[in-house]
């Protein structure tokens, strides 16, 4: 047979075709080889825990060496292939030790995690983070996974009860009102005593843009300042306590500090976190007035032949609703090479129970962390809040005469007279001071906005591993506008028409607020001798506020259809108003320095310095200088407690320090006048050049520690905090004349909060399937005022009757707002009058409105993939002046208004002309436990390919309370203030609390 081969082949010789075909051999033997290599390769799968068995989703496995790795799932789980049994893998997790294990033969690892809350966390401390173990102060971090749950309006709503020495109140039930929060006590007699918020680095100034101008009813209760951060893009809030913690903030810090670090990005691939939730709310508690049949058995019991209108009415029913909300919270995040960011945006959406108010809360934030240069030394962090929220306020007051605002008006309304007119238009009594609730709600329109920017960029170097500089630039600007109006049909004095007065009262609102920080840090830490670690920041920081707006009224607008606020010229000129406010400029210089020796993780000594310098204050005394110092003694870590196994933590701490305020108004040490038009330059403050900062001096005792393996852990603290040189405004005579001019003054008195603080956690039950963790703290604390000279008055009282009463005084030897009344010794039997010690003609001390214990209490029992956890928060010892059963439901309202069921349940029978006065009988005791928040939560875990970590939950707030207080809510706190000086534990007609269900998921794609 011939055959042809191509031109481009060839015979080889015998030689060369032997080579090749050795090379194919080894070829194929070597292929053979890696096949096998690879068929040899395992896949190992197993779960990550926490040291309560809880799942960590999002935990890194990474076979070490290599660049394999992977990240569990919504309930812990990972699967990876690895190339031999000797292979290791390592595994990690933000705020967690990380932890290096062999295979073996093992194709099912399981892997518990121990977190670093006890070990080597960092935790940031101010200007600078540092490990938890080298904390020599009384610091407490809470983490996202352990906040309160559920619609919350504001970051300060996540830790109610969490904090051992910390109590929050809600000062009401209004969406987006304002709150009281005291670390260690209460020791303002002027300012808002509110503790130091820092956002990622960037220090607030605690007032809010919210103008305060109302509808021409009264004072209408504040807003949340905190309102313009999504607590959902919270990752962890740390509370400074003692002034070891809190020095290094020098004169902004004697109220405590709350550092607020939001959640960051994290390397690989993007992922998107959404949750939503939708629930409904009612009101929680009642106050007990007459029904319909009530009022008329109450009738025919005194003998009153009028008041009964023929109908039953629950006027309380009336203004208030079933009220829906829903929130949405939507977080990109990702990253690679060291470059992370995250993008978030939010939109809560909060009907208020009362009718016609509302919160809406729009948000975005972004931030980014990015590394430079081959080397990577460069970095740059940017951060950026944005926000706007809309308010729709009830007329609702907090300083409302006898005519009442919406809740008085509706508790106080006869329940035998219809809301109507038999045509179906609203009853209005003119020429009578009652108000129909309905035609106040209907007459009132209140509107708010606020917009806020927070924004800061934070360049940095490593000049070497151990020595970092660091800038930080921030700009917070917020601008509020508020519209309100009351139209002219309301029977309201100054509202309704009146001969050629038209009637009607509209007022425009502004306000703008601007904050300015530039900081600079040089950061160290190094072992500086075999041993000693210094951890030291030095810094210089400069800040600059900003505060101006103006307000326009008018009244006599008449029936006009357009909204009065968009028609102030058709008013009289003269019955119109335009001021405006422009506060010095404020402006705060600082120096500041801090360094921790830790000898052999067992000595550590802390000291702190910080210089301020403050235009607010008097030219002779411009700079503050607050320093500190703190020790702790790891006893766990000596030779001799080695083999004390049952003990993992005791460390003892102790901490001398003082912290300062300059928490009053701008330009207090000026010789300040105001153009008031015909009248010329008229004085409203005097200088003082000798005024100076008000002090905290703070000492603590503190030890941390852990038992059996830390299934038992916490903490106990003595505090003694003193505050000297009171900031307070003095006009020239006593008794002090209307409009006089005020001068700032430092006063010899002292007020003294000193107590305990005990926190206890409890690991029960610690199983695959199924924990139980228990968690409390208490604080019992005193407070008293001493040395001081002379008598501040405070705590106004409200409503008919009580004009011009005054409740709570600031004196020697008392505690802060000492309640001093007449002291109330029931009815007399014959004329049914009240009886009083001395006739009422000398008023005592009685009433305490700090509470001696404040508590919190947190559980969370977990049984596979269902978990339920509740929090629970009291307050005992202190007192609560109802002025709203005082004014409001008196029995003298018997034939015209409701009265308090309780006046008929009494064995002597109260004369309807009994005077309405202010005493003891009205102070009540403030003590409550109240299940705050509970939420069933299901981790249903991935759904196919692209929805992972589902989870399905159940929340509710404000479940119940246990108390004997015959208010809506003993957790309560409306201002009461006289001339700046602030008051405590008055309760008036405030916004009612609401009991809300939410149903809620949460997912990452």
């Amino acid at each position: 047979m011939n055959m042809t081969l191509p031109s481009n082949w060839s015979v080889l010789p015998i030689k060369q075709k032997l080579f090749s075909l050795e090379k194919l051999i080894v070829l194929s033997f070597f292929m053979l080889f890696l096949s096998t290599a690879a068929f040899a390769q395992t896949v190992v799968k197993g779960v990550i825990l926490d040291s309560d068995k809880l799942p960590l989703v999002g935990a890194t496995v990474q076979v070490v060496g290599t660049s394999t790795k992977t990240q569990s799932d919504a309930e812990g789980k990972y699967q990876i292939t690895v190339p031999s049994a000797t292979s290791k893998l390592l595994v990690s997790f933000v705020g967690f030790e990380s932890q290096t294990v062999t295979v073996g033969n093992q194709t099912i690892v399981n892997i518990t995690l121990t977190s670093l809350n006890n070990l080597d966390a960092v935790v940031v401390v101010g200007y600078a983070s540092v490990r938890k173990s080298d904390l020599t102060g009384a610091a407490t971090t809470v983490s996202a996974k352990d906040f309160n749950k559920g619609p919350l309006n504001a970051p300060d709503q996540l830790i109610q009860g969490k904090v051992a020495g910390v109590q929050m109140i809600n000062n009401s039930g209004q969406p987006g009102g304002a709150s009281t929060v005291r670390i260690r006590g209460n020791s303002a007699i002027t300012g808002t005593g509110q503790p130091l918020y820092v956002v990622d680095g960037v220090a607030l100034d605690g007032r809010s843009a919210r103008p305060s101008a109302s509808a021409g009813i009264g004072t209408a209760p504040d807003g949340n300042p905190l309102n313009f951060i999504n607590p959902a893009d919270i990752e962890s809030m740390e509370i400074l306590k003692d002034a070891s913690a809190t020095a290094i903030y020098g004169s902004r810090a004697a109220y405590g500090v709350v550092l607020i670090t939001t959640k960051r990005g994290k390397s690989g691939d993007p992922k998107i976190d959404i949750s939503a939730s939708a629930g409904v709310s009612n009101i929680a508690r009642r106050i007990d007035v007459l029904s319909g049949d009530e009022y008329r058995a109450a009738l025919k019991k005194y003998n009153i032949t009028s008041g009964d209108f023929g109908t039953s009415v629950d006027a309380l029913d009336e203004v208030l609703r079933t009220a829906y909300n829903q929130n949405y919270s939507v977080g990109i995040s990702g990253g690679a090479n060291g470059n992370t960011f995250r993008a978030s945006l939010g939109y809560q959406d909060q009907q208020g129970i009362v009718k016609t108010t509302d919160f809406k809360k729009y948000s975005a934030g972004f931030n980014g962390n990015f590394k430079f240069l081959e080397s990577k030394k460069l970095g740059l962090d940017v951060n950026m809040i944005s926000n706007q929220y809309l308010e729709s306020i009830a007329p609702i007051t907090t300083d409302a005469g006898f005519t009442g605002s919406l809740i008085s008006q509706a508790l106080s309304w006869n329940p035998t007279q219809s809301f109507y007119n038999p045509d179906g238009s609203l009853f209005i009594d003119y020429g009578s001071t009652t108000i129909n609730p309905l035609a106040a709600l209907a007459a009132n329109s209140d509107k708010s906005k606020v917009s806020t920017i927070l924004g800061s960029v934070s360049p940095y170097y490593k000049i070497a591993p151990w020595l970092e500089y660091r800038m930080l630039a921030s700009v917070n600007y917020s601008t509020g506008i508020r519209r309100a109006s009351t139209r002219s049909f309301l029977n309201l004095q100054g509202i309704q028409p009146s001969g050629t007065f038209l009637g009607g009262y509209g007022s425009y609102s502004n306000t703008e607020l601007v904050t300015q920080q530039f900081t600079n840090t040089l950061n160290f830490n190094k072992e500086i001798v075999s041993k000693l670690n210094l951890n030291a920041v030095i810094g210089y920081e400069y800040s600059s506020f900003v505060n101006k707006g103006a307000v326009s009224t008018a009244t006599g607008f008449g029936d006009i259809q357009s909204d009065y606020t968009d028609a102030f010229e058709a008013t009289l000129k003269a019955n119109r108003t335009f001021v405006t406010n422009n506060d010095p400029t404020t402006e705060l210089q600082s120096y500041f320095a801090r360094a921790i020796f830790n000898y052999d993780s067992k000595y550590i000594l802390t000291a702190t310095f910080r210089a301020d310098g403050s235009t607010k204050f008097g030219t002779n005394n411009k700079y503050g200088y607050f320093p500190s110092f703190a020790a702790a003694w790891d006893i766990k870590k000596e030779n001799f407690m080695a083999n004390t196994e049952w003990i993992n933590q005791l460390k003892f701490r102790a901490g001398y320090g003082k912290t300062g305020n300059q928490d009053f108004p701008s330009g207090s040490a000026q010789q300040r006048f105001v153009n008031r038009g015909i009248d010329g330059l008229v004085g409203i403050n005097n200088k003082n050049d000798d005024l100076k900062w008000q002090e905290d001096k703070q000492s603590n005792i503190g030890v941390d520690f852990g038992f059996l393996n830390n299934k038992i852990s916490g903490s106990i603290d003595y505090f003694n905090k003193v505050t000297s040189d009171l900031l307070f405004p003095q006009t020239a005579f006593t008794p002090a004349a209307p409009n006089g001019v005020v001068t700032w003054y430092n006063l010899s008195g002292e007020v003294q909060n000193k107590g305990v603080e005990l926190s206890l956690n409890a690991n029960i039950i610690e199983k695959d399937n199924v924990s139980w963790n228990l968690g409390g703290n208490a604080t019992f604390i005193k407070n008293n005022v001493k040395n001081l000279t002379g008598l501040i008055r405070t705590g106004s009282l409200n409503g008919q009757g009580l004009s011009g009463v005054n409740l709570e005084v600031i004196q020697n030897g008392l505690p802060l707002f000492a309640m001093v009344t007449r002291e109330y010794n029931g009815l007399d039997a014959t004329t049914g009058f009240s009886n009083y010690t001395d006739e009422g003609f000398t008023k005592y001390y009685l009433g305490n409105p700090n509470p001696k214990v404040i508590m919190g209490i947190s559980t969370n029992f977990r049984c596979k993939k269902l978990s339920f956890t509740a929090n629970l928060n009291g307050s005992f010892g202190q007192s609560i002046y109802n002025n709203t059963a005082n004014s409001v439901l008196a029995i003298s309202n018997l034939g015209n208004r409701n009265v308090s069921s309780a006046l008929l349940n009494s064995s002597i029978q109260e004369s309807t002309a009994n005077p309405i006065a202010a005493s003891s009988r009205y102070i009540e005791k403030g003590d409550y436990l109240k299940l705050a928040n509970a939420t069933i939560n299901y981790n249903i875990g991935n759904v196919g390919k692209a929805i992972k970590s589902l989870n399905i939950y159940v929340n509710g707030q404000n479940l119940f309370v246990i108390t004997n207080y015959t208010g809506f809510d003993p957790e309560v706190n409306v201002n009461k203030s006289i001339n700046g000086v602030p008051s405590a534990g008055i309760d008036y007609t405030a916004y009612p609390t609401a009991r809300t269900f939410n149903f809620g998921v949460n997912f990452s794609l």
